[in-house]
């Protein structure tokens, strides 16, 4: 299914001299992936402590875009630069879970946000990527099919950030939104199931 993940090789391309200069200055793939971590955590509390303000809610796109940089790039180091660990696939894979938690569960505290579709949003976006780690599980890839992954999802919470950053909190749009977003996960999560297996059919 088409998603934002398949546009990753060229945005690796982009980032790889950054990678290169960050490699040769001895910074290693796991300290990326904690410094994303934490990133998305102190923007969470952010939301959480200021929900008034438009300020957290206008550096989200910019913090999602450059998580989404430190991701790739420590998924680079890692392959590209001998630094692949045990530590770093389990702090790849739980950072991931834990910054989508971190950063968008405080949507659901917004009162013109139904919170029941905020939290099962995250919830099943956790599903999604456990769906995706489940294939290596069983032998297959790990799987990143769409139609609504890891990308998608910060696509989709960068504008609306952006759109509460410039006063849009209409209630109907955000439940459109957040209902047809539940709707692609899962889709997402029986896609990934479906390829897994079918993967291993094929081997």
């Amino acid at each position: 299914m088409p998603t934002v993940y398949q546009l990753k090789s060229r945005f690796q391309d982009l980032l790889r001299p950054l990678c290169n200069r960050l490699a040769r200055a001895g910074v290693t793939a796991n300290q990326v992936t904690i410094g994303a971590l934490v990133l998305s955590v102190v923007e969470g509390l952010a939301i959480i402590a200021f929900p008034a303000s438009i300020w957290p809610f206008a550096l989200l796109p910019v913090v999602l875009f450059v998580r989404m940089g430190l991701n790739a790039i420590d998924g680079m180091l890692a392959r590209e630069h001998d630094q692949k660990s045990n530590l770093g696939a389990i702090l790849n894979e739980l950072g991931d879970v834990v910054s989508d938690v971190a950063l968008y569960l405080p949507f659901a505290a917004l009162p013109f946000i139904r919170p029941e579709l905020a939290v099962g949003l995250v919830v099943l976006a956790i599903i999604v990527e456990m769906t995706g780690v489940i294939g290596v599980q069983i032998g297959a890839s790990r799987r990143y099919d769409g139609p609504f992954g890891k990308s998608d999802r910060a696509v989709l919470f960068g504008t609306c950030g952006a759109l509460i950053a410039i006063g849009v909190t209409s209630p109907l749009l955000f439940t459109i939104v957040f209902s047809v977003a539940c709707g692609l996960s899962l889709w997402t999560i029986w896609n990934r199931a479906r390829n897994a297996l079918r993967e291993l059919e094929q081997a």
